[in-house]
C-alpha cells in the first residue's frame, strides 16, 4: 500500500527501463524507436511493460509468449490489447493463447517461439537461456538489428557471439534490465525523505538512469578500445564501480 511507502512505476520499471536503454542505443546509431517492429517473449510484468513503453515511443510490439507458444498481432498491439493481455495474465492467470478470443487479427503458434518472426528489434523478457544459437541465427536471418535483454541472461554465449558477428546491437541484461533495481533505489530515496513522487517524476528519473547506464557502458568500451562492445563496456563499468568503492572504503 503506497500510503505507507514504496514507489510508483515499480512494476513497470524493468520493462520501461529496457526500452529506454534500447532507445539510447538506437539514438547513438542515429536512429529512433519510431515504427520499429519488435518481438517480445514472455507475457509477465517485464514483457507487458516493455510492450507498453514501446508503444509510447512509437514502436510496434507484435508478440507475447508463454511456455506453450506465442501470439502475433501482425499490425502491432494497441494499448487496449496490451491491457487485455495484462488482465489475462495478471488477473485470470490463463495461457496467452486465450488472447485470440479477444482479437480477430491475432495468430497463435503453439510450441514455437517468437524469434522466427521478422522484426527490427527483439526483447527477450521471459527466462534464462531462452535464445540459443539457432534462435540467434533465426533473429539475424529475419532482419533483427538489436537484441535487448529484459530477462536475466536470456541469451546463451553462443547466441551472443552470433549477435556480435552480425553487428547486431546487444543490450546485455546486466545493463538493459537494471531499471527494476534502479527504481528500488528510487523507492528507498522516497521512503527516507517521507516523500511520494508522481509517476512522471519516477519515470523521468528512470529514463535518466538508463541513459547514464548506456553512456557509461559505451564510454568504458571506447576507453578500452573495444569498438563499442556494450556488453564488455557494461562489465568494465560495473567492475570499476565496485572496485573503486572497495578502495575508497579501505576494503583493499
Amino acid at each position: 500500500d503506497l500510503r505507507w511507502g514504496g514507489s510508483l512505476i515499480r512494476p513497470e520499471a524493468t520493462g520501461y527501463g529496457c526500452v529506454y536503454f534500447a532507445q539510447n542505443y538506437l539514438a547513438h546509431k542515429g536512429e529512433s524507436m519510431e515504427g520499429k517492429r519488435c518481438v517480445i517473449s514472455g507475457s509477465g510484468n517485464v514483457a507487458q511493460y516493455t510492450a507498453e513503453k514501446l508503444l509510447h515511443l512509437g514502436a510496434v510490439p507484435i508478440t507475447f509468449s508463454d511456455s506453450n507458444g506465442y501470439v502475433l498481432e501482425p499490425n502491432g498491439f494497441t494499448q487496449e490489447q496490451i491491457e487485455h493481455v495484462m488482465e489475462l495474465k495478471n488477473v485470470k492467470r490463463v495461457r496467452v493463447s486465450e488472447y485470440c478470443a479477444f482479437s480477430e487479427t491475432a495468430q497463435y503458434f503453439p510450441g514455437k517461439t517468437p524469434w522466427e518472426v521478422p522484426a527490427d528489434l527483439a526483447f527477450p523478457s521471459a527466462t534464462q537461456n531462452e535464445i540459443d544459437l539457432a534462435d540467434a541465427e533465426a533473429l539475424v536471418a529475419n532482419g533483427v538489428k538489436g537484441v535487448f535483454e529484459g530477462a536475466n541472461m536470456p541469451s546463451t554465449n553462443e547466441a551472443i557471439e552470433v549477435y556480435k558477428k552480425a553487428n547486431v546491437m546487444f543490450g546485455p541484461a546486466k545493463a538493459a534490465n537494471a531499471g527494476g533495481v534502479a527504481v528500488s533505489g528510487l523507492e528507498m530515496a522516497q521512503n527516507s525523505q517521507r516523500l511520494q513522487w508522481t509517476r512522471e517524476e519516477v519515470d523521468a528519473h528512470l529514463e535518466r538512469i538508463m541513459k547514464d547506464i548506456f553512456d557509461n557502458s559505451l564510454a568504458a568500451a571506447q576507453k578500452y578500445n573495444l569498438k563499442g562492445d556494450i556488453q564488455a563496456g557494461a562489465n568494465i563499468a560495473g567492475f570499476l564501480k565496485v572496485a573503486d568503492s572497495m578502495i575508497h572504503q579501505g576494503c583493499v
